[in-house]
C-alpha cells in the first residue's frame, strides 16, 4: 500500500524519517536494451517535474510531497540480518549546500600520477546514474547531460577533458566503444577505453586510470563486471583513483558497482541481489526504477530482509552525486523521474521508501 502525506518540516538527525548519508540536498537517459542492466538512448521529454522530498539535515528546509511505501512484513524477513548490513555507516546529513557543484569550489586541484589533475574538492566524488546517453542527431548516440555533469565535476579547465570508458559489463564490445568514441569527438573530449577483453591495454592499469579526469562505466552485467575486475585487481585501482580526485561515474551496472550491491538481471529475467560490489559507498543501489516494474519490489524485499542496507535508487535519467560517502544531490537530465531512498523500519520489519529532492540539469 502506498501512503502519501505532506511534509511541512524536515526532520533532523535522530528523529523518525532521518535519511542516512545525505548531506542537505540544496538545488540540486536511457532505458535498457536486451543486455542486462544496459541502457539505450531515449529522447528528452517535456513532462513536468514532480515535487519531491527535501534533504533532511536543515532545521528549516521546506518540502513538497513525500511518498512512503511499505513492502514486506516481519514474517517475510530473515531472522538474522548480516553483520555487514548492521554495520553499514549512517552518516549525518549536512545542511547548507553552497554554490558551485554540490557546494564545493571546482577550482581546487591536486596531483595525480605525475600530472596536474583537476579536483572538484578534497573529497572523492561519485556520480551513479540511470542515464548519460541520448539518441544522436547525425550519429547513433550522443552524451547526455549526466555525462556532461560528470566532466563538469572534474573541474577541467583550459584543455580537453579525458574520459576513461569502461565497458566490461557489456563484454568490451568494439561497436559500443566506437559509438562512445564518436560521441566524444562530437563534444571535443579525449575518450579512451579500458578493455579487459581479451586483455588489458597495458600492464600498468593504475597509471592508465589515474591519467584521466573521469571514469565512466557502462551498463550490462554487473555480476560479470565485478568478477572480471576482481581478476585484474581493478577494484583497488579504482578506489585509489576515487581517493585521488578522479570522478567515478557510470550507468546501470556502472552505478551499482560503486555500492555494496543492488538488484540485477545479470543471472536471468528474474532479478537477483548482488552484495559483492566495490562498496566505496556503504549503501545498496537500485537502477531503472521507473522503467522496469520488478525493480522496486525487488529492492524493497532485499532491504526488508536485510540483504541490502539502506538503498538509494534512480529512475531513468537520474543520478546520485556523492561526496565521500555522503549523498549531496540528486540530479536528472530529463524533465521527469526522480531519486529515492529505501530503508528498513525495524519496528515493523518492512522497507520504507521516500522520494528525494531533485535538480534538473
Amino acid at each position: 500500500m502506498v501512503a502519501h502525506r505532506a511534509v511541512g518540516r524536515v526532520r533532523g538527525p535522530g528523529q523518525v524519517g532521518h535519511l542516512p548519508g545525505i548531506r542537505a540536498s540544496g538545488s540540486a537517459t536511457p532505458r535498457r536494451t536486451t543486455s542486462p542492466d544496459e541502457p539505450r538512448p531515449i529522447p528528452e521529454t517535456t513532462a513536468g517535474p514532480t515535487a519531491v522530498r527535501a534533504g533532511l539535515a536543515a532545521d528549516r528546509v521546506r518540502t513538497g510531497l513525500s511518498t512512503r511505501t511499505g513492502y514486506g512484513s516481519p514474517e517475510s524477513t530473515t531472522a538474522v540480518r548480516s553483520a555487514a548490513v548492521r554495520a553499514a555507516p549512517r552518516p549525518r546529513l549536512r545542511a547548507g549546500v553552497r554554490g558551485g557543484v554540490g557546494g564545493h569550489d571546482l577550482g581546487a586541484t591536486g596531483v595525480v600520477a605525475g600530472r596536474i589533475a583537476a579536483m572538484p574538492a578534497p573529497e572523492p566524488t561519485i556520480l551513479a546514474t540511470s542515464g548519460g546517453y541520448r539518441a544522436g542527431h547525425r550519429t547513433d548516440m550522443e552524451f547526455g547531460k549526466l555525462l556532461h555533469f560528470a566532466v563538469e565535476l572534474s573541474g577541467v579547465d583550459g584543455r580537453r577533458p579525458s574520459v576513461c570508458h569502461v565497458g566490461t559489463a557489456n563484454g568490451d564490445q568494439r561497436a559500443g566503444n566506437a559509438r562512445i568514441s564518436e560521441a566524444g569527438r562530437l563534444v571535443g573530449w579525449d575518450v579512451s577505453h579500458l578493455n579487459l577483453f581479451t586483455m588489458p591495454p597495458t600492464d600498468d592499469l593504475r597509471s592508465f586510470v589515474l591519467s584521466h579526469d573521469v571514469v565512466w562505466v557502462g551498463g550490462g552485467s554487473v555480476a560479470n563486471l565485478l568478477a572480471v575486475w576482481r581478476v585484474h585487481g581493478l577494484g583497488d585501482v579504482l578506489r585509489e583513483a576515487w581517493q585521488a580526485g578522479v570522478v567515478l561515474s557510470g550507468v546501470s551496472a556502472g552505478s551499482i558497482c560503486w555500492h555494496v550491491g543492488g538488484t540485477t538481471d545479470s543471472f536471468g529475467p528474474e532479478l537477483r541481489v548482488v552484495t559483492n560490489g566495490l562498496a566505496l559507498l556503504p549503501y545498496g543501489n537500485g537502477v531503472h526504477y521507473d522503467s522496469e516494474k520488478t525493480r522496486r519490489p525487488a529492492v524493497h524485499a532485499a532491504v526488508a530482509s536485510g540483504e541490502l542496507p539502506v538503498t538509494y535508487c534512480t529512475d531513468d535519467g537520474a543520478g546520485l552525486l556523492y561526496r565521500g560517502t555522503e549523498l549531496v544531490q540528486v540530479v536528472s537530465e530529463i524533465s521527469h523521474g526522480g531519486g529515492y531512498v529505501v530503508q528498513r523500519d525495524e519496528s515493523s520489519g518492512t522497507a520504507q521508501e521516500e522520494k528525494l529532492d531533485i535538480r534538473r540539469l
